[in-house]
């Protein structure tokens, strides 16, 4: 039986090798969580910062590039860490789906088929980001929202050091930093256009990214008092379904059309880029 090769000899060794990741990791959190939530009214609607957002800009400053208390071999090491800090979440959400199986089954058909609205964003962002000269980084980085199970699925399915790992771990950052912002912004635009009943903006928010629900559903109450109570049910039922199916629309249509695409349209609109690519540059 062959032997297997491990970069540590054992916890310990570990421990000493990546302190600074760890210890750094719960600062960055106590300042997170002190800080807490900051809403920012905007209009009729009110933007929120959440602690995520905190936690991830501190990541950024003390990086090889900047403050430099991180160096490149601990951005290596943190980044394999990903996937083990996500997986309780993961959990959580099987056992929220299990326990919310009744809500799931009474939603109806605009509940459960919503998932097949978000992969009208892969025709959208993949010819851009191929535009914008991304290669496989952009299979990762379009075929979802890329929230917890989906960088979860692209590193099983990719590896944590492929190309699809990097574009997917990108993309959930910046919806840690942005998104939420966006997404709370977004829903004060929309909803003041009137085009949409405020049901069906709640039902939008649960798009699988507990903290961009939560930013959307606090715009939507705040503009909508009245059916703050509504509004906030068939978010949270909107989010678990999509807990639930997005992973297997992500799974069976969302990377296999992304893989697709990618064939189909980067000889097109970067064919310098797939030049590289065929030559492993």
């Amino acid at each position: 039986m062959k032997k297997e090769n491990y970069l540590y000899s054992g916890l310990s060794e570990r421990l000493r090798s990546e302190w600074k990741i760890y210890l750094a990791a719960f600062v960055f959190i106590i300042i997170a969580d002190a800080i807490g939530q900051i809403r920012i009214p905007v209009g009729p609607g009110v933007l929120i910062l959440f602690p995520i957002f905190y936690s991830i800009f501190l990541g950024i400053l003390s990086g090889p590039q900047l403050g430099k208390f991180f160096s490149r071999k601990d951005v290596a090491a943190a980044s394999k860490l990903v996937i083990v800090c996500i997986c309780p979440f993961i959990a959580k959400l099987g056992i929220n789906a299990g326990a919310n199986i009744a809500t799931v089954i009474s939603a109806g058909p605009a509940l459960l088929l919503q998932e097949f609205g978000n992969l009208g964003t892969i025709l959208l962002s993949l010819p851009v980001a191929i535009l914008l000269g991304m290669k496989r980084e952009a299979i990762g980085a379009c075929h979802s929202i890329n929230r917890e199970t989906n960088l979860a699925l692209v590193q099983d399915l990719f590896g944590p050091e492929s190309p699809e790992a990097r574009g997917s771990l990108s993309i959930y950052i910046i919806g840690g930093m942005v998104g939420t912002i966006y997404f709370g912004f977004m829903t004060t635009i929309v909803a003041a256009l009137g085009w949409f009943h405020p049901y069906a903006l709640g039902m939008a928010a649960g798009v699988g990214a507990g903290i961009m629900m939560a930013s959307a559903t606090a715009s939507l109450t705040a503009m909508f008092p009245d059916m703050a109570t509504q509004i906030s049910a068939l978010a949270s039922a909107s989010e678990t379904i999509s807990g639930i199916d997005g992973i297997y629309m992500a799974l069976f249509v969302g990377i296999p059309l992304c893989n697709w695409l990618y064939k189909k349209l980067q000889p097109v609109l970067n064919p310098q880029g797939a030049r590289d690519a065929e030559e492993g540059k």
